[in-house]
């Protein structure tokens, strides 16, 4: 299969995944791609890292490393990556722009490979998830990420293509900073073995990672509520 046939198969996909006659599943991505919907799971991240650590040195490099994530990732991908490659996204492209549904004309910027928003939610996903080491945790926090990556192909900013590597770029990125972050908290460490179920390997109290776990679930429910009233307006 040459790169012809992929690039047709990618915008056939595209479209298969892209918009809907519905307006509940527009409200629906509209509330979940909107940034202010998100800020609660990132304060309930940052309420968990703070009670879990005894060092400010060590919760500034744990923020600073997710910051790490994004930098490396997005920023990256946005300034060299993007406008090298020059790949148009879904509704600017010429052979398919006509045929896109554009949910409330949103188009995003010229070009879309590869997704930053894929790589940018994935890498942090990546990287707390192999800091708290608990598994409903990282079901949720990588479902966040896919969840993420659905609402962009849904709503005709990028293809599958563009989706898949930004995933791979980020679990390069999210994998190769969380093993930086752990050998310099390996020097910080006080050498304490966790072995009660009310923490994780890493030293993560269950009940603080469930409340990141509760408030992505009542995110979800409050777009989905969002999406009920976008049905009434």
């Amino acid at each position: 299969m040459d790169l012809q046939t992929l690039i047709e198969l990618d915008k056939e996909l595209l479209l298969w995944f892209n918009g809907s006659p519905s307006l509940f599943l527009d409200g629906l991505v509209k509330t979940l791609t909107t940034a202010g919907t998100w800020i609660p799971f990132y304060v309930a991240l940052f309420y968990m890292v703070l009670k879990n650590n005894e060092s400010v040195q060590k919760i500034m490099l744990i923020v600073a490393c997710a910051g790490l994530c994004v930098v490396l990732a997005g920023t990256f991908n946005d300034t060299i990556v993007k406008p090298f490659v020059g790949r148009w996204r879904p509704g600017r492209d010429p052979d398919i722009g006509m045929l896109v549904d554009v949910v409330n004309d949103y188009r995003s910027g010229n070009y879309g490979f590869f997704s930053s928003h894929a790589c940018n939610t994935f890498s942090v996903a990546v990287f707390m998830s192999l800091l708290v080491r608990h598994r409903l945790f990282s079901v949720f926090v990588i479902g966040w990420s896919l969840v993420n990556c659905w609402t962009r192909l849904y709503l005709g900013v990028h293809f599958p293509g563009d989706i898949l590597c930004g995933l791979v770029w980020g679990s390069i990125v999210g994998t190769s900073v969380w093993y930086f972050c752990h050998r310099l908290l390996g020097r910080m460490s006080t050498g304490m073995n966790y072995i009660s179920e009310k923490y994780t390997s890493t030293g993560y109290a269950v009940k603080d990672v469930d409340v990141v776990i509760g408030v992505l679930v009542f995110t979800l429910l409050y777009a989905i509520l969002r999406a009920c009233f976008y049905l009434y307006v």
